[in-house]
């Protein structure tokens, strides 16, 4: 079966996780810890960085996003997958200047010279963005979940949960019941388990059955 390396955290591995799980497609996971990288994911990818996905005909796949689409073009049940601009144009803005300013906000001490106050008012517009679009909807491309709230929730989780009090407060409460609908539901809480930490000649744990 396929092997995913994966770290429980991480929102690329998580959205990774995500469609794997949604898409019920069959994998081994191991669990990664970040400071602590086994030498096989290493050599297939490195990149160092996770998720990494090995196919079974060998081919590595170590972009969560592609990931994702490798398992939504094998099964996609309720219609994640989409084509619309404005689901192309939020995804961009997620993985790229809202990840920027999360990154600094949440992790401050890696960026000297930083103001992380000011990355988390940045980050913040985008949270408006989203807001806006969910007070007309109750996902961010109509009526129904698509790939753009797979891939974007696991980052405004991370972000809210780097001072949950302070996000909570904030006057969005339609992104603030997106997010907790998410957190909530059964494919979210099955993703999350808890697995030990995979070493060399420990036995894989299937992910999906």
């Amino acid at each position: 079966m396929p092997i995913i390396y994966s770290f429980r955290r991480c929102p690329y591995a998580m959205r990774a996780r995500m469609a794997i799980f949604y898409a019920r497609q069959p994998c081994l996971l191991r669990e990664v810890i970040l400071r602590d990288k086994p030498p096989q994911m290493l050599e297939v990818s490195p990149k160092a960085t996770v998720p990494v996905l090995v196919l079974d005909n060998g081919t590595i796949i170590d972009e969560s996003f592609e990931i994702m689409h490798w398992a939504l073009a094998k099964n996609d049940p309720d219609g994640w997958v989409t084509s619309d601009n404005i689901t192309e144009q939020l995804i961009e803005e997620s993985d790229g200047p809202f990840k920027r300013h999360l990154d600094i906000y949440k992790y401050a001490t890696r960026y000297e010279g930083e103001n992380p106050e000011f990355h988390r008012s940045q980050g913040q517009l985008f949270l408006h963005k989203l807001d806006t679009i969910l007070s007309k909807t109750p996902y961010l491309a109509g009526s129904r979940i698509t790939i753009a709230d797979i891939a974007i929730f696991p980052f405004i989780r991370q972000f809210a949960n780097t001072d949950r009090p302070w996000f909570d407060q904030l006057d969005m409460p339609h992104l603030q019941k997106w997010l907790i609908n998410h957190l909530g539901s059964d494919l979210f809480q099955n993703v999350m388990k808890k697995y030990p930490q995979w070493k060399t000649g420990d036995e894989d744990t299937s992910f999906v059955v």
